[in-house]
């Protein structure tokens, strides 16, 4: 038996300010983009690296607050190009934790947690 990845769909609210976050900011890339027809709900997949997320404007796909964990082998140097893009809404801080991972947390617009993370573990 065997699993393959996980694919998260985390709820938005609004398209402009989602781009600005996962793109902009993140340095994620658009994949694809869907809608039924024009005015109806966006759903969209952004991606960086192997770390693929669902954005959903669609009322139940998802509820705001979900929080995610994304592993990295590179979290400060990440950091640095997060601090570097001066975003106005986010100063992405690394914290050491008691289980021996090193995490950033940075909340999307829309309310869900991103924690990024090095994931070695004592």
């Amino acid at each position: 038996m065997s699993f393959g990845k996980t694919t998260p769909i985390l709820r938005i609210f609004n398209e402009a300010q989602a781009v600005e976050f996962y793109v902009d900011f993140l340095g994620f890339k658009i994949d694809w983009q869907h809608r039924f027809e024009a005015g109806f709900p966006l759903y969209l997949q952004v991606s960086r690296g192997e770390c693929v997320l669902h954005l959903s404007e669609h009322n139940g796909d998802s509820t705001p607050g979900s929080a995610l964990r994304i592993e990295t082998d590179e979290l400060e140097a990440f950091q640095q190009q997060l601090l570097a893009r001066e975003y106005a809404f986010a100063h992405p801080q690394i914290q050491a934790m008691p289980w021996g991972s090193q995490d950033m947390t940075i909340s999307d617009p829309f309310g869900n947690r991103l924690v990024f993370t090095n994931a070695i573990c004592v």
